[in-house]
C-alpha cells in the first residue's frame, strides 16, 4: 500500500492551454481503419497537470494513444511531445515519459528485481535507488514472480518503473479498469501524489470518469473518433447542467435547449450545455443542477441515439 501521506498543496490555475506551455499537442490527428476512423482530433496538455481522456469503449481513445506512441502509422496531422515531433525525435521523447497499459507486458516468469534489470537498460536515466523506495512505498516484494502479482500490483511496478527513470509525462491507458475498489482508490493516491510534482504530466485514459474527481485538471472527450469537447474539468461542470421538471414543459423549442435527454411517467430529466442558460428559460419551473463527468457522458450519447 502506498503509505506516505498526500501533503496540502495549492490550487493550480487551469486556464486555457496554449501550445507554448504544453507537454502535448494533439492536432488535427486522423487514421482511418475499415469500420472506424479518427476524424480532426486536436487537444493540448499543459506541463504539471493531470488530464483525463473520457468515452465509451470504443471512441477512439486507445487508437488516440498508440498514435501518440508511434505504435501505428497516422493519416494525417501532428504530433508534438515537450515541443518535439513524435516521429522525427522518437527515441528522445520515449526516454521521458512511461507508457502504462492496462494489461500486463513484462515477462511473467521473471521477478520484479531481474525485470526492473532489463528495463532501466533501456533508460539514460534509471535511479535504482528511487526504484527501491517505491517498491517500500508500494508493498511490492522484489523477489516476488511478475505472474504471481494482482493487477492492481502489476499496475504498482508499472508505476515504480515510470517513477524511476524520471518520466515527465505518464501515459496511462485505462489503468483502472479491472481493479477492485481498493487498488483504484491506492493507484488514484500514487497519481495524486505525483502531479505535485508540477513538472510532470499525467494523460489518463479511461471510460470510468469517477476516477478522474479526485486528480483531473483537464478532461478531453471523445465519441466516435471525434473530439466532443477538451477544457478544464471545473469549467465543464459548471457551465453544464442537468436540468429535471415535469413532461409539459416540454415542446420542440424546449428540446432543443438540450444535448440529450430522457423521460419518464414522472416528469424529464437532461444535460444542458449552458446551464446559465437553462436557468434564465426555465426560471423557477425546473430545477437545474450540476452534473457529474458521466452524466456528460452518457446524456451526449444519449442525444446521438435518441436525436
Amino acid at each position: 500500500m502506498f503509505n506516505q501521506p498526500l501533503a496540502p498543496s495549492e490550487p493550480k490555475s487551469t486556464g486555457s492551454p496554449s501550445e507554448m506551455d504544453s507537454i502535448l499537442v494533439v492536432d488535427n490527428l486522423t487514421k482511418h481503419f475499415k469500420d472506424f476512423s479518427l476524424q480532426n482530433v486536436s487537444f493540448l496538455l499543459p506541463h504539471g497537470y493531470v488530464m483525463g481522456f473520457i468515452g465509451p469503449n470504443g471512441s477512439g481513445k486507445s487508437t488516440t494513444i498508440k498514435l501518440i506512441m508511434n505504435l501505428i502509422h497516422k493519416d494525417g496531422g501532428q504530433i508534438k511531445v515537450f515541443g518535439l515531433d513524435n516521429l522525427q525525435h522518437e527515441l528522445t521523447i520515449k526516454d521521458r515519459i512511461a507508457f502504462v497499459f492496462d494489461e500486463n507486458h513484462y515477462y511473467e516468469e521473471l521477478s520484479i528485481r531481474d525485470m526492473a534489470r532489463i528495463v532501466a537498460s533501456f533508460y539514460k536515466h534509471w535511479e535504482t535507488q528511487t526504484y527501491d523506495k517505491c517498491l517500500k512505498n508500494f508493498d511490492l516484494d522484489p523477489k516476488q514472480k511478475i505472474k504471481q502479482l494482482s493487477k492492481g500490483m502489476k499496475m504498482k511496478f508499472s508505476l515504480a518503473v515510470a517513477l524511476s527513470h524520471r518520466a515527465e509525462l505518464l501515459i496511462m491507458d485505462e489503468p483502472t479498469s479491472g481493479l477492485d475498489p481498493m487498488a483504484r482508490s491506492e493507484l488514484l493516491e500514487i497519481l495524486a501524489t505525483l502531479i505535485q510534482d508540477e513538472r510532470k504530466s499525467v494523460f489518463f485514459s479511461t471510460h470510468i470518469t469517477s476516477d478522474l474527481d479526485k486528480i483531473a485538471d483537464f478532461v478531453t472527450f471523445i465519441n466516435h473518433g471525434e473530439i466532443i469537447l477538451s477544457s478544464p474539468k471545473d469549467d465543464i461542470l459548471e457551465k453544464y447542467g442537468i436540468v429535471k421538471g415535469a413532461n409539459d414543459m416540454l415542446d420542440e423549442e424546449t428540446k432543443s435547449l438540450f444535448i440529450g435527454i430522457k423521460t419518464n411517467k414522472f416528469g424529464f430529466e437532461g444535460l444542458v450545455r449552458d446551464k446559465e442558460k437553462a436557468h434564465r428559460y426555465f426560471k423557477e419551473r425546473a430545477i437545474v443542477e450540476k452534473p457529474t463527468l458521466e452524466d456528460i457522458m452518457l446524456y451526449t450519447m444519449r442525444g446521438e441515439k435518441h436525436g
